[in-house]
């Protein structure tokens, strides 16, 4: 086993492309092991629908990561009290969805520390049914990587806050992420530890239940790559948002002159279809609207450029335009109900 060295990067969008790096370019012949501590981010599962994950309005006001990763599964939130793991090994049968292979040496640390964890259901660790890890896997058909998470003194309002979906009537099919009830590893602890003092200690522990285990540090070559695959994947839009599954948006209200119901159909994060129903007066067609903003990604910055020389007005009346632009892409007061598309 060979432990890598991230040298305390905090960024997810490198540390994702570090794994995926050591995953498609180490040296096979061995069995890698990293872990990360990320600085406050959403990390979106591979089938997920971003928008559907995350209350996008908190998650730009805080300047939260949202970044997607490889693996299935739902949405996690990361910060400096969470300490992710990941072992990079080849690919068989007996490995891929065997997530109790690869979760039984951390709990048994864990266990060994007076905390009771135990792998429930397939994927999640859990102590006294609350959940403290969850865990997913990627596989290139060759190698593969199992990752998962260790709530170790995560801030648990932010993540409820950061997660709190309220964007309006989203229907598709994307993997939606099933909320359980979580805590943290330092609630079930005799004595005070820091998240540097647990990793330390989980680090230590697997090192002595591996023979030969070495520490590898990338050299400033790979360095460079795994900053080129953060800069060309990790860290754009496309593959953060644009990558979702096709879903569709029906957002409807009711303003002083009258209402305005929109249906928004979006395909791999660009509008295909945009439709606008209502009982308003305008003395232009909307239809100039309806094609305005197809091809378009749906991206609330794109779409504000892109309506600041129109004249909302002699399309809808006395209507502003920041009003017509939250409609477009605006979150609700309460949490949305979300229902899948069916084909």
């Amino acid at each position: 086993m060979v432990f890598i060295d991230n040298e305390g990067v905090n960024d997810p969008r490198i540390n994702l492309a570090l794994e995926e790096y050591a995953l498609r370019n180490f040296n096979p012949k061995n069995d890698y092991l990293l872990f990360y501590i990320n600085d406050p981010s959403i990390i979106i599962g591979r089938n997920q629908n971003t928008l559907e994950e995350i209350n996008f309005k908190y998650v730009q006001q805080k300047g939260i990561h949202v970044v997607r990763r490889m693996s299935g599964g739902g949405a996690v939130y990361h910060d400096f009290g969470n300490l992710n793991f990941s072992f990079i090994t080849d690919h068989d049968v007996k490995s891929l969805n065997n997530f109790r292979k690869f979760t039984l040496p951390v709990t048994n640390l864990l266990n060994d520390m007076g905390v009771p964890a135990e792998l429930k259901g397939r994927n999640d660790v859990l102590v006294q049914d609350k959940k403290i890890s969850g865990n997913a896997q990627f596989s290139t058909g060759k190698r593969m990587f199992h990752h998962g998470t260790l709530l170790f003194d995560s801030d648990l309002s932010e993540v409820a806050r950061a997660l709190n979906v309220k964007m309006s009537k989203i229907e598709s099919k994307g993997h939606k992420s099933v909320r359980s009830r979580i805590a943290n590893i330092s609630e079930f602890l005799d004595h005070e530890l820091d998240i540097e003092s647990f990793r330390k200690l989980i680090l230590k522990g697997l090192y002595k239940e591996e023979k030969n285990f070495e520490t590898y540090r990338l050299t400033t070559e790979q360095w460079q790559d795994v900053y080129k695959l953060r800069d060309q994947k990790y860290g754009t839009w496309d593959w953060n948002y644009g990558s979702s599954p096709k879903f569709n948006i029906k957002r409807a209200k009711r303003f002083p002159i009258g209402e305005i119901d929109l249906r928004i159909f979006v395909e791999k994060g660009r509008i295909t279809n945009f439709k606008i129903y209502g009982d308003f007066f305008g003395k232009e067609p909307v239809e100039t609207l309806e094609e305005l903003l197809i091809g378009t990604r749906y991206e609330i910055n794109e779409i504000a450029e892109l309506l600041e020389p129109i004249v909302i007005e002699d399309f809808f009346g006395a209507l502003p335009k920041e009003d017509y632009l939250e409609l477009i892409f605006g979150e609700d007061d309460k949490p949305t109900v979300l229902k899948p598309i069916h084909k």
